[in-house]
């Protein structure tokens, strides 16, 4: 049998959840990760740990098991084989919830309309300088339009149908009855599995901004750009496969940009009048940005100024980076007849 926290048998009658974190291997995100998660103000909780291999910290109070060389999806998976909960709430090992996350996000499930809910995933206060300016990048609307409350807590509760796996809790008999995680594909396999919840069984998802967790960003530099081209190519490949979902403007405006900024700068040269619309725009691009930057800073969480007054042009310059990268390898996932990791 799974060890279940309990806090007392008044509240047992509480769904019971399983917290899946899938990791490499133990780190000190990790070592935070579980130190909240025990931590939360719930009755009737397990928290499940699927590394490469076995690790002896926290040993008497999370199931820890090991699963040898495999991607997360697969590992997410395994909690079918494991735990007996009616929830799975899955988590990354570099993110860790708010004290009330399960607290806020069990009820939803009392409507057996609702499959699955999520919130947002916002950047640690305690983060280093180059994780939070890659956080204040995703969290821009210049970025992440209209999916910026994924980043950024909103006020209101709706309905979604595509969230990341990072802050995903989703009934047990739903999952099983979609066979996991497509793992066919990474990145990509929760935008699958949220595509089968919606169309294919018809159920809801729900974005809830109560339901939050702390997720540690990439670094600004290799790492970021390394995890929007992957976005990026996938989302362009989706696009054709499962344009339900993914073949939308807002996913498409980077390399829209992108493409306007090449071709008119060939136009640029040739004429002179358009020459000068067409560094009026960029002009107008650059200040856009800039005053973007300014208002994120502001109302950022980051309570020195210096490190604010710091961050404005590292976020600007990852802002425009973001754009050209995203928007380049979207064009390439868009004509990839088969992307690297397909079966």
């Amino acid at each position: 049998m799974p060890w279940v926290l309990t806090r007392g048998a008044s509240h047992m009658s509480d769904p019971s959840v399983a917290i899946i974190i899938p990791v490499k291997g133990f780190n000190y995100k990790l070592k935070k990760c579980i130190e909240e998660c025990l931590k939360l103000e719930y009755s009737n909780y397990e928290v499940l740990v699927f590394p490469d291999e076995g690790f002896s910290e926290f040993k008497e109070k999370i199931r820890i098991i090991p699963t040898g060389n495999a991607g997360p999806a697969i590992k997410r998976d395994m909690a079918l084989e494991h735990s007996k909960a009616d929830i799975f709430a899955f988590l990354d090992d570099d993110a860790y919830p708010q004290a009330d996350w399960l607290k806020k996000a069990v009820p939803h499930f009392k409507n057996e309309k609702i499959a699955a809910v999520g919130g947002p995933s916002i950047t640690p206060r305690e983060s280093c300088f180059l994780e939070h300016a890659s956080g204040l990048v995703f969290s821009s609307v210049l970025t992440s339009a209209s999916y910026v409350y994924r980043y950024l807590p909103v006020d209101k509760v709706f309905e979604v149908d595509d969230y990341p796996s990072c802050n995903f809790i989703i009934r047990r008999k739903v999952f099983e009855e979609l066979g996991g995680f497509d793992n066919t594909f990474w990145p990509g396999e929760d935008t699958k599995l949220c595509l089968d919840i919606t169309k294919k069984l018809g159920k809801k998802i729900i974005y809830d901004p109560s339901i939050l967790v702390h997720h540690h960003r990439r670094r600004l530099g290799p790492a970021h750009f390394k995890q929007v081209a992957n976005y990026a190519m996938h989302r362009g490949y989706f696009a054709k496969k499962f344009p339900q979902t993914s073949l939308r403007l807002a996913y498409f405006i980077p390399s829209l940009f992108v493409t306007a900024l090449v071709l008119g700068g060939a136009l640029a040269v040739l004429n002179e009048t358009f020459r000068i619309i067409y560094l009026s725009a960029c002009v107008l691009y650059l200040s856009i940005i800039f005053g973007n930057v300014i208002y994120g800073l502001l109302i950022d969480r980051i309570s020195l100024p210096l490190a604010k007054i710091m961050l404005i042009f590292p976020v600007i310059f990852g802002i425009i980076a973001t754009h050209f990268c995203y928007g380049i390898y979207l064009i390439k996932g868009l004509l990839s007849n088969r992307l690297s990791d397909e079966k």
